[in-house]
């Protein structure tokens, strides 16, 4: 019913990728502004050069500006992206707010203030437990003045971070890979996709990629796009394999899946990564399933954006490592060798916490009906059941 949602807005393929450019510039570019700028400044009075600015790691460059500063800046491009994406929903797909947050006829803010304090009860406990059996890997970084700017700055603008992120990809994304699994043309846009993917992969990395790769990349994407743009005028469902491939795809399970995998490829730039490795990818997209799974049960995004504000703003406030994406004036530093946490880290909250919280909500909210609300078909409706149901919501409202 989430997905579905889309249906009554303009859900043409081409919004969806215009729109996520959009929002793409809008977060990357014009948010990174002031954080581009106040980085500069910072070199220049230090005495550093510009010019190697480049070749800094991630690591390197949140390191520069002091963390309050710096996490702001940073929050501000997600800042900047959800403006973006709310106004590309409003303005380019004409689908309001609350269709876009859920599938109810209003937002239900006791589900997000419900897992909100859930999650915020269960990380502080995990994090307590473990100071109290290993002191020895954390440090009092507690001071007063840089910790209530801390506060007030973790308190108005990761909300803002961490619902850009769902909205993206919970629900833009979600939505948006939903209705388009119904289009003819689906399995060869997504085949399309992987092999650009794979020979992006195979050129930057396994040979050298010069100027000449870029492009062949791009002759070779217009190619393959014209290709598949004129197939879409075939009609291949009366071809018993493609028309199987199509039914495959065409699932609720396919935007659940995807989402996830993209969710956690956003944080493979992450300096967590290049100290854990490859491994840390597990949490991060199962992350990503958890809540793509708890916004298709529950039909809506409410319950995601607590989880989520929750674990990132106590992570904030709690506890931070000169190794992770988020360093800030938190309460303790955690001083531990990265390596030797990859189990608790990792793999505990992902194939243990995770499933507890899943059977806790289910019970509270009394979920049935899980393989059709995660594995069942995605429909379209016909347009003149779309005029009954806004009919009704006229007539309610």
């Amino acid at each position: 019913m989430y997905i579905t949602q889309a249906f009554k807005s303009l859900h043409d393929w081409w919004r969806y990728l215009i729109g996520l450019v959009i929002v793409f510039i809008a977060w990357q570019l014009l948010g990174g502004i002031p954080f581009l700028i106040a980085l500069i400044a910072k070199i220049i009075k230090d005495g550093g050069n510009i010019a190697e600015l480049d070749k800094l790691s991630q690591n390197d460059l949140l390191s520069i500006l002091e963390p309050n500063l710096n996490l702001f800046l940073m929050l501000l491009m997600f800042a900047v992206g959800l403006i973006a994406l709310f106004i590309v929903v409003k303005y380019m797909h004409k689908q309001t707010l609350i269709s876009f947050t859920t599938s109810r006829k209003k937002v239900d803010w006791k589900r997000f203030w419900f897992i909100f304090i859930l999650w915020g009860v269960v990380s502080t406990s995990m994090l307590s437990l473990d100071y109290f059996t290993s002191p020895e890997n954390y440090v009092f970084n507690f001071k007063f003045v840089p910790f209530l700017i801390l506060a007030v700055i973790a308190i108005l603008m990761i909300p803002l971070q961490t619902s850009f992120e769902e909205y993206l990809f919970r629900g833009y994304l979600m939505q948006g890979i939903g209705v388009s699994t119904t289009r003819r043309n689906f399995p060869l846009m997504l085949i399309y996709i992987l092999i650009c993917v794979a020979l992006y992969i195979y050129l930057n990395y396994i040979i050298l990629f010069s100027i000449w790769s870029k492009i062949l990349i791009i002759v070779l994407k217009s190619i393959g796009l014209l290709f598949v743009l004129n197939l879409n005028k075939i009609d291949l469902l009366k071809y018993n394999f493609y028309s199987v491939l199509h039914n495959f795809f065409k699932r609720k399970s396919t935007p659940l899946l995807i989402t996830s995998i993209g969710f956690g490829l956003l944080h493979i730039a992450n300096p967590e990564v290049d100290k854990l490795g490859p491994i840390i990818m597990v949490y991060y997209i199962g992350t990503g399933l958890f809540l793509g799974i708890i916004t298709l049960m529950d039909e809506g995004l409410e319950l995601a954006l607590g989880f989520h504000a929750a674990n990132n703003l106590f992570t904030a406030l709690l506890v931070t490592a000169d190794w992770t994406a988020l360093q800030t004036h938190s309460v303790f530093k955690d001083i531990s060798d990265p390596e030797t946490m990859a189990l608790a880290e990792i793999f505990v909250p992902v194939f243990v916490v995770f499933p507890i919280l899943l059977f806790i909500l289910s019970k509270k909210y009394n979920w049935t009906n899980w393989k059709d609300k995660l594995l069942g078909n995605i429909e379209e409706l016909p347009e003149e059941d779309y005029k009954i149901i806004e009919e009704i919501d006229a007539s309610e409202s």
